[in-house]
């Protein structure tokens, strides 16, 4: 009389539980690469509780709640932005812009500034007040 274990042992590997955490892996990753946006404006922003010394920026921009705009204390016209931002970086090595925009100014004026940085290749960054 042969006497056989009750406790078969299974050589084969159940693939069902891998493979939806695969699925669900590539549905994340789908989505989420629908969420970043290749059009956008790279900007620094910089941390307010950081104490590390900032870089040097060679130009101040700054808009005011009347939507003046000036170019290092000096004022300019909307249109020779541009012009005015050209010719301080000139000849500057990784030049950098700070953005110094009121709260009340709309974020249309902000981005005029930013898009003038990006078409220019400039780096830009928009000035905080620490909390």
């Amino acid at each position: 009389m042969a006497i056989r274990s009750k406790n078969k042992i299974s050589a084969n590997f159940n693939m069902s539980s891998m493979t939806d955490i695969v699925f669900l892996l590539l549905i994340f990753f789908i989505i989420a690469s629908t969420l970043i946006s290749p059009n956008a404006l790279e900007v620094l922003l910089p941390k307010a509780s950081s104490v590390a010394q900032p870089q040097k920026q060679t130009v101040n921009i700054s808009i005011t709640q009347d939507l003046k705009y000036f170019v290092n204390k000096d004022e300019v016209a909307e249109q020779d932005v541009e012009a005015q931002l050209l010719a301080m970086v000139a000849g500057e090595k990784n030049p950098g812009i700070i953005l110094r925009a009121e709260k009340s100014v709309p974020i249309e004026n902000v981005v005029v500034i930013m898009d003038i940085a990006n078409r220019n290749k400039l780096k830009l960054v928009l000035a905080t007040k620490p909390k």
